[in-house]
């Protein structure tokens, strides 16, 4: 199993065990979830162009420069991950703020969704 495969299995995981969390009514958690599947599908996609990179930000940054501006995925995809980061953060730390269930349930929806494009984009077989 290659590197970009690995996380993208990590990234699978992290959907259905978000799915849990939300049909148990913990949005927070699953919004949580959701935001790091989209991080491991970007990190695999970086990773097929050997990029890598230790930093949440830098991650985000360099998918947004090397997938999302020269459109070799749709850039909707670079959106999806940086709101999600957003409510990954309110979910996380939030203080006076929670992800409401439907929010949860549209992340969960988009890292599926960004998930099969990376599936197609590196012609992996699952």
């Amino acid at each position: 199993m290659t590197e970009e495969e690995f996380l993208l299995d990590k990234a699978r995981e992290g959907i259905r065990a978000a799915k849990i969390l939300l049909r148990e009514n913990f949005p927070d958690i699953a919004a949580s979830r959701g935001y790091y599947a989209m991080f491991y599908i970007a990190e695999a996609l970086l990773l097929s162009r050997n990029l890598a990179f230790s930093s949440h930000s830098a991650v985000i940054a360099a998918y947004g420069k090397e997938f999302a501006r020269p459109k070799a995925l749709d850039p909707k995809f670079h959106h999806y991950l940086r709101t999600s980061q957003e409510a990954r953060l309110i979910g996380d730390y939030g203080i006076e703020k929670k992800v409401s269930p439907e929010e949860a349930s549209q992340i969960l929806d988009w890292a599926e969704e960004f998930l099969k494009a990376a599936i197609v984009y590196l012609n992996i077989g699952k």
